[in-house]
């Protein structure tokens, strides 16, 4: 993030994976049992990645699964740090791949309708942890 933040590439808006790997952050539901980090230490690599730059970043999914993510987006609202939004797909509708290839084109647009739209939700309503964007740049809105 402090690299791709210098001047010279022109960046706007950063879009970065998490600093952390949920499913070594001990005490999370997504734990598996072998810890890189506490809760405290993985709260402070949210904070000190966020420390290193002053743009608007946004994080990437990464390709875990809903409840994954958002519990991910939950501990960044817990560290405080000021993310601006998510970009994902994956998390929002790969678990319905199996119900495409076991049971057809309108079996997975039943998911999506159902298990697909409260996966959207989800994000939505973790995303009230998230700080707008235009409060990083200068003369904006």
């Amino acid at each position: 993030m402090a690299e791709f933040s210098k001047p010279r590439y022109n960046v706007d808006v950063l879009k970065v994976e998490v600093p952390i790997v949920m499913e070594f952050v001990a005490g999370t539901k997504a734990f598996k049992g072998e810890a890189a980090y506490t809760r405290e230490e993985a709260l402070q690599h949210f904070r000190s990645a966020a420390d290193v730059t002053n743009l608007p970043f946004i994080y990437l999914s990464a390709g875990v699964s809903n409840p994954v993510f958002i519990e991910t987006l939950e501990l960044a609202g817990e560290s405080g740090t000021s993310f601006n939004g998510v970009l994902c797909g994956r998390a929002t509708w790969k678990d319905g791949i199996p119900i495409y290839a076991k049971h057809g084109e309108k079996a997975f647009e039943d998911w999506l309708n159902t298990v697909g739209v409260e996966n959207i939700n989800n994000v939505n309503e973790a995303l009230k942890a998230a700080h707008p964007w235009y409060g990083k740049v200068d003369g904006a809105i």
